[in-house]
Protein backbone atom coordinates (compact mmCIF):
# COMPACT_ATOMS: atom_id res chain seq x y z
CA UNK A 1 0.00 0.00 0.00
CA UNK A 2 1.33 3.43 -0.95
CA UNK A 3 2.33 5.81 1.82
CA UNK A 4 0.42 9.03 2.38
CA UNK A 5 3.06 11.73 2.62
CA UNK A 6 3.13 15.46 3.27
CA UNK A 7 6.50 17.19 3.02
CA UNK A 8 7.16 20.84 3.83
CA UNK A 9 9.79 22.74 1.85
CA UNK A 10 10.73 25.87 3.80
CA UNK A 11 13.05 27.06 1.00
CA UNK A 12 15.34 29.97 2.04
CA UNK A 13 13.18 31.35 4.84
CA UNK A 14 13.40 31.96 8.60
CA UNK A 15 16.29 32.95 10.85
CA UNK A 16 17.41 30.41 13.45
CA UNK A 17 15.09 31.53 16.22
CA UNK A 18 12.08 31.77 13.92
CA UNK A 19 12.86 28.31 12.52
CA UNK A 20 13.08 26.79 15.99
CA UNK A 21 9.85 28.50 17.01
CA UNK A 22 8.09 27.13 13.92
CA UNK A 23 9.32 23.61 14.66
CA UNK A 24 7.83 23.75 18.16
CA UNK A 25 4.60 25.29 16.81
CA UNK A 26 4.31 22.33 14.42
CA UNK A 27 4.94 19.95 17.32
CA UNK A 28 2.15 21.64 19.30
CA UNK A 29 -0.26 21.34 16.37
CA UNK A 30 0.64 17.69 15.83
CA UNK A 31 0.20 16.97 19.54
CA UNK A 32 -3.25 18.55 19.46
CA UNK A 33 -4.50 17.27 16.12
CA UNK A 34 -2.42 14.17 15.37
CA UNK A 35 -1.18 13.10 11.95
CA UNK A 36 -3.07 9.83 11.50
CA UNK A 37 -1.23 7.47 9.16
CA UNK A 38 0.41 10.29 7.20
CA UNK A 39 4.19 10.40 6.94
CA UNK A 40 5.37 13.93 7.69
CA UNK A 41 8.68 15.30 6.41
CA UNK A 42 9.97 18.81 7.01
CA UNK A 43 12.78 20.21 4.83
CA UNK A 44 14.34 23.29 6.47
CA UNK A 45 17.43 25.18 5.26
CA UNK A 46 20.55 23.04 5.72
CA UNK A 47 21.93 25.16 8.56
CA UNK A 48 18.89 24.16 10.64
CA UNK A 49 18.99 20.43 9.94
CA UNK A 50 20.58 19.38 13.21
CA UNK A 51 18.26 21.51 15.35
CA UNK A 52 15.22 20.31 13.41
CA UNK A 53 16.29 16.68 13.50
CA UNK A 54 16.64 16.73 17.28
CA UNK A 55 13.06 17.99 17.61
CA UNK A 56 11.62 15.69 14.94
CA UNK A 57 13.08 12.49 16.40
CA UNK A 58 11.20 13.06 19.64
CA UNK A 59 7.90 13.89 17.96
CA UNK A 60 7.23 11.30 15.28
CA UNK A 61 8.13 13.05 12.05
CA UNK A 62 11.15 13.23 9.78
CA UNK A 63 13.58 15.80 8.42
CA UNK A 64 14.74 16.12 4.84
CA UNK A 65 17.31 18.27 3.08
CA UNK A 66 16.38 20.73 0.34
CA UNK A 67 19.50 19.96 -1.66
CA UNK A 68 22.95 18.36 -1.62
CA UNK A 69 25.99 18.22 -3.86
CA UNK A 70 26.30 16.23 -7.06
CA UNK A 71 29.75 15.16 -5.84
CA UNK A 72 30.41 12.54 -3.18
CA UNK A 73 33.28 14.43 -1.51
CA UNK A 74 36.28 16.60 -2.30
CA UNK A 75 37.42 20.18 -2.80
CA UNK A 76 34.01 21.73 -3.39
CA UNK A 77 33.89 24.71 -1.06
CA UNK A 78 30.47 25.38 0.41
CA UNK A 79 28.89 22.12 -0.72
CA UNK A 80 27.09 19.60 1.50
CA UNK A 81 27.31 15.93 0.51
CA UNK A 82 24.81 13.10 0.74
CA UNK A 83 27.22 11.24 3.02
CA UNK A 84 27.21 14.20 5.41
CA UNK A 85 23.41 14.16 5.49
CA UNK A 86 23.46 10.42 6.11
CA UNK A 87 25.88 10.84 9.00
CA UNK A 88 23.39 13.25 10.61
CA UNK A 89 20.50 10.83 10.24
CA UNK A 90 18.70 12.87 7.57
CA UNK A 91 16.21 10.52 5.93
CA UNK A 92 15.01 12.41 2.83
CA UNK A 93 16.21 14.95 0.29
CA UNK A 94 14.48 17.00 -2.40
CA UNK A 95 16.07 16.46 -5.82
CA UNK A 96 15.34 18.18 -9.13
CA UNK A 97 13.21 21.04 -7.83
CA UNK A 98 12.38 23.52 -10.58
CA UNK A 99 14.20 26.27 -8.68
CA UNK A 100 17.38 24.21 -8.73
CA UNK A 101 16.91 23.55 -12.44
CA UNK A 102 16.14 27.19 -13.28
CA UNK A 103 18.39 29.22 -10.98
CA UNK A 104 21.31 26.85 -10.55
CA UNK A 105 21.44 25.17 -13.94
CA UNK A 106 20.88 21.62 -12.73
CA UNK A 107 20.60 19.34 -15.74
CA UNK A 108 18.93 15.94 -15.98
CA UNK A 109 22.41 14.38 -15.79
CA UNK A 110 23.22 16.18 -12.54
CA UNK A 111 19.83 15.31 -11.10
CA UNK A 112 20.27 11.63 -11.98
CA UNK A 113 23.65 11.62 -10.22
CA UNK A 114 22.00 13.08 -7.11
CA UNK A 115 19.34 10.37 -7.16
CA UNK A 116 22.13 7.78 -7.25
CA UNK A 117 24.02 9.40 -4.38
CA UNK A 118 20.90 9.64 -2.24
CA UNK A 119 20.14 5.96 -2.72
CA UNK A 120 23.78 5.04 -2.10
CA UNK A 121 23.56 6.60 1.35
CA UNK A 122 20.09 5.38 2.24
CA UNK A 123 18.42 8.76 1.75
CA UNK A 124 14.96 8.72 0.19
CA UNK A 125 14.86 11.01 -2.88
CA UNK A 126 11.86 13.29 -3.27
CA UNK A 127 12.24 13.65 -7.02
CA UNK A 128 10.54 16.70 -8.55
CA UNK A 129 9.26 17.00 -12.09
CA UNK A 130 7.02 19.53 -13.79
CA UNK A 131 6.40 21.66 -16.85
CA UNK A 132 6.49 25.43 -17.35
CA UNK A 133 3.42 27.33 -18.52
CA UNK A 134 4.56 27.60 -22.16
CA UNK A 135 5.00 23.83 -22.32
CA UNK A 136 1.50 23.23 -20.96
CA UNK A 137 -0.04 25.78 -23.35
CA UNK A 138 1.76 24.05 -26.23
CA UNK A 139 0.38 20.71 -24.97
CA UNK A 140 3.91 19.38 -24.47
CA UNK A 141 3.49 18.74 -20.75
CA UNK A 142 3.22 14.96 -21.06
CA UNK A 143 6.37 14.82 -23.21
CA UNK A 144 8.25 17.00 -20.71
CA UNK A 145 7.33 14.78 -17.77
CA UNK A 146 8.11 11.61 -19.69
CA UNK A 147 11.59 12.95 -20.51
CA UNK A 148 12.27 14.13 -16.96
CA UNK A 149 11.28 10.76 -15.52
CA UNK A 150 13.27 8.75 -18.05
CA UNK A 151 16.43 10.85 -17.69
CA UNK A 152 16.43 10.79 -13.87
CA UNK A 153 14.99 7.39 -12.97
CA UNK A 154 14.98 4.91 -15.84
CA UNK A 155 18.57 3.80 -15.21
CA UNK A 156 17.47 2.41 -11.83
CA UNK A 157 16.38 -1.13 -11.10
CA UNK A 158 12.98 -2.01 -9.69
CA UNK A 159 14.17 -2.20 -6.08
CA UNK A 160 15.92 1.17 -6.27
CA UNK A 161 13.12 3.07 -7.99
CA UNK A 162 10.64 1.72 -5.43
CA UNK A 163 12.45 3.79 -2.82
CA UNK A 164 11.85 7.07 -4.68
CA UNK A 165 9.06 9.54 -3.88
CA UNK A 166 7.93 11.56 -6.91
CA UNK A 167 6.59 15.10 -6.60
CA UNK A 168 4.75 16.56 -9.57
CA UNK A 169 5.07 20.33 -9.40
CA UNK A 170 3.73 22.27 -12.38
CA UNK A 171 6.19 25.16 -12.49
CA UNK A 172 3.43 27.59 -13.44
CA UNK A 173 1.74 26.89 -10.10
CA UNK A 174 4.74 27.12 -7.73
CA UNK A 175 4.41 30.16 -5.49
CA UNK A 176 1.94 31.82 -7.87
CA UNK A 177 -1.25 31.09 -6.00
CA UNK A 178 -2.48 29.31 -9.12
CA UNK A 179 -3.15 25.63 -8.51
CA UNK A 180 -3.66 22.88 -11.02
CA UNK A 181 -7.27 21.81 -10.90
CA UNK A 182 -8.08 18.57 -9.16
CA UNK A 183 -8.69 17.00 -12.56
CA UNK A 184 -5.39 18.28 -13.96
CA UNK A 185 -3.50 16.94 -10.96
CA UNK A 186 -5.13 13.51 -11.21
CA UNK A 187 -4.55 13.38 -14.96
CA UNK A 188 -0.83 14.00 -14.61
CA UNK A 189 -0.37 11.75 -11.59
CA UNK A 190 -2.13 8.92 -13.43
CA UNK A 191 0.11 9.57 -16.44
CA UNK A 192 3.23 9.43 -14.25
CA UNK A 193 2.06 6.15 -12.75
CA UNK A 194 1.41 4.74 -16.23
CA UNK A 195 4.94 5.68 -17.34
CA UNK A 196 6.36 3.95 -14.28
CA UNK A 197 4.20 0.89 -14.96
CA UNK A 198 5.39 0.67 -18.57
CA UNK A 199 9.02 0.78 -17.48
CA UNK A 200 9.06 -1.06 -14.16
CA UNK A 201 5.77 -2.95 -14.00
CA UNK A 202 2.42 -2.22 -12.43
CA UNK A 203 3.45 -3.71 -9.08
CA UNK A 204 6.27 -1.18 -8.75
CA UNK A 205 4.22 1.77 -9.99
CA UNK A 206 1.56 1.07 -7.38
CA UNK A 207 4.17 1.20 -4.59
CA UNK A 208 5.51 4.66 -5.44
CA UNK A 209 3.96 7.68 -3.72
CA UNK A 210 3.35 10.62 -6.05
CA UNK A 211 2.91 14.00 -4.36
CA UNK A 212 1.38 17.18 -5.73
CA UNK A 213 3.16 20.51 -5.30
CA UNK A 214 2.25 23.93 -6.62
CA UNK A 215 0.26 26.27 -4.37
CA UNK A 216 -1.26 23.39 -2.40
CA UNK A 217 -2.73 24.91 0.75
CA UNK A 218 -5.09 24.29 3.66
CA UNK A 219 -8.10 25.22 1.52
CA UNK A 220 -7.51 22.98 -1.50
CA UNK A 221 -5.52 20.05 -0.06
CA UNK A 222 -8.55 17.88 0.74
CA UNK A 223 -9.86 18.08 -2.82
CA UNK A 224 -6.43 17.38 -4.30
CA UNK A 225 -5.68 14.49 -1.95
CA UNK A 226 -9.03 12.85 -2.70
CA UNK A 227 -7.75 11.88 -6.16
CA UNK A 228 -6.84 8.24 -6.66
CA UNK A 229 -3.26 8.87 -7.74
CA UNK A 230 -2.43 11.86 -5.50
CA UNK A 231 -0.68 10.48 -2.42
CA UNK A 232 0.03 13.76 -0.65
CA UNK A 233 1.83 17.02 -1.21
CA UNK A 234 5.16 18.80 -1.31
CA UNK A 235 4.17 22.04 0.36
CA UNK A 236 5.98 25.36 -0.04
CA UNK A 237 4.59 28.58 1.45
CA UNK A 238 1.88 26.89 3.51
CA UNK A 239 4.52 24.84 5.35
CA UNK A 240 5.75 28.07 7.00
CA UNK A 241 2.52 28.31 9.00
CA UNK A 242 2.12 25.54 11.57
CA UNK A 243 -1.69 25.54 11.62
CA UNK A 244 -1.96 25.46 7.84
CA UNK A 245 0.70 22.78 7.48
CA UNK A 246 -0.87 20.39 9.99
CA UNK A 247 -4.30 21.06 8.47
CA UNK A 248 -2.85 19.89 5.15
CA UNK A 249 -1.32 16.84 6.84
CA UNK A 250 -4.81 15.92 8.05
CA UNK A 251 -6.59 16.57 4.74
CA UNK A 252 -6.83 12.94 3.65
CA UNK A 253 -10.36 11.53 3.61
Amino acid sequence: MRKRIVAGNWKMNKNFQDAEDLMFEIVDEITENGIGETEVIICPPSVYLEMSSDIAVENGFMIGAQNFSQWDSGAYTGEVSASMLHSMGISHAIIGHSERRTYFGETDKIIASKVDLALKYGITPIYCCGEVLAERKAEKHFDVIRTQLSEALFHLGKEAVSQVIIAYEPVWAIGTGVTASSAQAQEMHAFIRSILADKFGDDVSQEISILYGGSCNAQNAEELFANTDVDGGLIGGASLKAVDFVTIVNSFK
